[in-house]
């Protein structure tokens, strides 16, 4: 037995797993802020030539607003856009090309823009769909003026707004509404079918960014246009001129792929517009206005949510609380990042070797804090599996001395100092944030709901699991416990590739 013992080897913690480069902290500038700081002269120069302008500008916008809306009342008068829609032909079609382009034309002539174009656009049998970026502005319009009023993708709620609308319904967009649930997949459907349709219906004209970025570079564009797999011409805005790139023709990797397909063309248009590519999103957008209400630097929302949640499967929500539940943490401490005092003070635990660890999972960089990126990465990876159902029940169990279906305030302290191997701990603050009722003692369901919460403890749980599972193997007979360490190992090793996978 002894002989046996001295063979198994040490107990195997859970150290942080190799930092990867791809995860690091972005390089990329925020792509969703615009900086722009005017000259003094320049600010001279607005308001002198903005009192003649501005007037007559004004004048000649509304003439030809005034011209549009009638004609587009006569162009899409009883013609649905529901149902059964079929493309405008003849009159309609003809009108919309020719006097409604013409009055979209005047209509950016009288706000100060002249339009260049370089490159010639395909016709919608040789590229039904057209992907247009960098997305920056409202004025980005210019491009379905420009391309012929081609199809576009527009809310429901556009259809309604005054005179606007009007024109928005002689495009026959593909219409979104984001109070049907069956929006996304029945938007995708009518894209595919019309982008199949032979020529019958006119181009589709996307942005694949989703949203505005100060154009400093190419955020990751949405798969909707490249699903159907057709060939896509690539369209590049640039102030001051407009380029229409050749058709790109989707390899078969690429139609079995749209995510392929989208980042293909991406890289092309990066390229000619000489800027880098970065994995930020629409999803970032919304997570760094989210951490400015917070109170949080607002760069502190970009975590380049598709690049991560490819690899560690983050959903949006979760991602969502625990943006609020870093804001508490960081907001307390008054900073945008977290030190190992602090975190251990969040924690209600002492600095010692198993909470150091813990923290190195969280600081991908090193420096000996943690920002809300860091902070998303270390928690999935704990919560991947160390919070799984069998995995809390069993920590409940380990808890649960007297097996009574409770936990009491010994209990809990008894083993929280076992695990943390921490012989003067006082957990009276900790207990009591899960013991909700206050009713004395923590039941499963406080247990369960604090560790979805909280999983920055998770891996305290199954540290001490691994501690008793190495204890039960040590006290084995001589033949079962060459059997189970073999066991063991095979389990570890398939553990660690796992995790490995998932960073």
């Amino acid at each position: 037995d002894r002989t046996a013992a001295a063979a198994m080897p040490p107990p195997q913690r859970v150290f942080a797993v190799p930092r990867q480069q791809s995860l690091l902290l972005p390089e990329v500038l925020n792509p969703f802020v615009q900086d722009t700081k005017l000259t003094k002269g320049a600010i001279i120069k607005c308001v002198l030539f903005g009192i003649i302008l501005v007037p007559l500008r004004v004048i000649l916008m509304s003439l030809v607003l005034m011209v549009t809306w009638p004609v587009s009342l006569i162009i899409t008068f009883k013609h649905p856009l529901k149902g059964a829609v079929e493309p405008m032909t003849g009159w309609r079609r003809f009108m919309c090309r020719t006097l409604i382009a013409a009055l979209g034309r005047a209509y950016y002539f009288s706000l100060g823009f002249r339009v260049v174009v370089k490159g010639e656009q395909a016709g919608s049998s040789e590229a039904p769909i057209l992907v247009v970026a960098p997305h920056s502005t409202f004025f980005d319009g210019i491009v379905c003026i420009v391309a012929g009023l081609p199809s576009t993708v527009s809310r429901v709620e556009n259809l309604a707004t005054p005179i606007f609308g009007r024109f928005v319904r002689c495009l026959q967009p593909v219409l979104v509404s984001r109070h049907d649930p069956d929006s996304r997949k029945n938007t995708i459907q009518v894209i595919d079918s019309r982008a199949k349709s032979g020529g019958r219906w006119p181009q589709v004209l996307i942005f694949p960014e989703g949203t505005c970025t100060n154009r400093s570079c190419l955020i990751t564009f949405k798969q909707g246009a490249f699903i159907p797999g057709v060939p896509v011409q690539p369209v590049i805005i640039r102030y001051p001129n407009k380029l229409f790139l050749p058709p790109h023709v989707p390899t078969e990797d690429e139609k079995k792929s749209p995510a392929l397909f989208a980042s293909r063309v991406r890289e092309t248009m990066a390229q000619v517009l000489g800027v880098s590519v970065t994995d930020h999103t629409y999803e970032d957008c919304r997570l760094m206005i989210s951490a400015g209400e917070l109170t949080l630097p607002m760069e502190a929302g970009l975590v380049e949510f598709t690049k991560i949640s490819r690899k560690l499967n983050l959903k949006w929500d979760n991602v969502k609380k625990e943006l609020e539940g870093f804001a508490v943490r960081a907001t307390s401490c008054k900073g945008g990042r977290i030190t190992i005092e602090e975190f251990a003070s969040f924690l209600k635990l002492p600095i010692n070797p198993a909470l150091e660890e813990l923290f190195a999972l969280f600081d991908r960089n090193g420096d000996g804090t943690i920002d809300f990126r860091e902070y998303v990465i270390g928690v999935n990876i704990l919560c991947r599996p160390a919070n799984t159902d069998d995995v809390l029940q069993m920590a409940f169990q380990l808890f649960d001395t007297d097996e009574d279906g409770k936990i009491t305030h010994n209990e809990f302290t008894a083993l929280l100092r076992s695990a943390l191997g921490v012989s003067d701990l006082n957990m009276t603050k900790l207990f009591r944030e899960i013991d909700t009722d206050s009713s004395g003692f923590i039941t499963f369901g406080e247990f369960q709901a604090f560790a979805s919460t909280h999983p920055e403890y998770a891996k305290l749980f199954t540290t001490y699991l691994e501690l008793q599972r190495y204890q039960a193997l040590k006290e084995a007979r001589p033949g079962e416990l060459e059997l189970a360490g073999d066991a063991s190992s095979g389990e570890n090793d398939e553990d660690s590739t796992s995790d490995k996978k998932d960073d």
